[in-house]
């Protein structure tokens, strides 16, 4: 066992990991980073609204902030798998797929999520190339453009509507018959979005650039681009789950208002806690946990000094 007493150990290398660790190390914190290196976004050549950093390769925005991290040396970065977090009175003990067992006060999961894509074919060719789930994300670049939009959850009507701001040239596919009322299928014809409740037989493209979609009537329609409402998205670790954290009615853990869990000390940020952040929001939840524990820390210590 490393007998190092860390202050907080991150699980999870994402914009909210880094950051949060950025604000504990920059408060003195002994911080350890223990990061798989798996990103939900590694599928997706840019990432957008994060002003300074809009358009920039999620690989590239990694490599810059862990390199702004090594100006702090009380920061360390490991590249390596959480398998098991015990919870002991005075700290917790986390032990990693490589053999390495430390102990912490505090714990901050930002594992995020990972994606179980529905079985379409060459569904997985095109995702995060020219099909994506989130329009706030890779909207602008699809406006105007002939779109595809994959669904037939609860959401459809709601996720329909927002990325008819982006191009009034769509098309719904349902994948089977439609899970909307007959009123909502007026809606839709009377703004000229066409749906097809034909089940798909296969997206066709070339280097992730989708073409056509070919359903079971034989039909195809021509697409440049898509955004899927369901990705099939689960926890990326499950393991807040075997410590007792609940999931929410969306697949994300619960929390406390200051991010923390029923578990004293266990804390879970960004997509983790919210299924899907968006990289700006990632990031400002974990700069806002970063202070909050510091702030715990500095009066327990100021108490602990008298």
């Amino acid at each position: 066992m490393n007998e190092k007493l860390f202050d907080c150990i991150v699980i999870g290398g994402g914009a909210a990991g880094l950051n949060a660790a950025l604000v504990l190390g920059r408060s003195r914190r002994n911080t350890l980073i223990i990061d798989e290196n798996q990103p939900r976004n590694r599928v997706t050549r840019e990432s957008h609204g994060f002003l300074s950093r809009d358009g920039i390769k999620p690989e590239e925005f990694k490599k810059i902030s862990l390199e702004q991290l090594k100006k702090y040396p009380n920061v360390r970065y490991d590249q390596d798998r959480v398998e098991n977090v015990v919870k002991f009175a005075a700290a917790f003990e986390v032990t990693t797929k490589e053999g390495n067992v430390y102990r912490s006060k505090k714990v901050i999961f930002a594992t995020g999520m990972k994606d179980q894509l529905p079985s379409i074919k060459g569904l997985r060719e095109v995702y995060g190339t020219s099909v994506f789930p989130c329009p706030y994300c890779d909207g602008w670049e699809r406006r105007d453009k002939k779109l595809a939009v994959f669904g037939n959850e609860e959401w459809l009507m709601h996720y329909v509507k927002m990325i008819y701001n982006w191009s009034k040239d769509l098309i719904v596919f349902t994948n089977g018959p439609a899970k909307i009322t007959g009123s909502e299928k007026k809606e839709l014809m009377e703004h000229g979005v066409q749906l097809v409740e034909s089940p798909i037989v296969e997206l066709q493209s070339t280097n992730g650039q989708l073409e056509k979609i070919v359903v079971k009537s034989g039909e195809s329609f021509e697409r440049t681009d898509g955004f899927i409402l369901d990705t099939g998205e689960t926890q990326a670790s499950d393991i807040p789950f075997k410590l007792g954290v609940e999931l929410n009615e969306m697949g994300g853990y619960k929390v406390s208002e200051n991010r923390e869990t029923t578990i004293e000390g266990l804390y879970i940020i960004g997509d983790a806690k919210n299924t899907f952040s968006g990289l700006i929001m990632a990031a400002s939840e974990g700069y806002e946990l970063g202070a909050t524990i510091n702030g715990e820390m500095v009066m327990e210590e100021w108490e602990h000094t008298k």
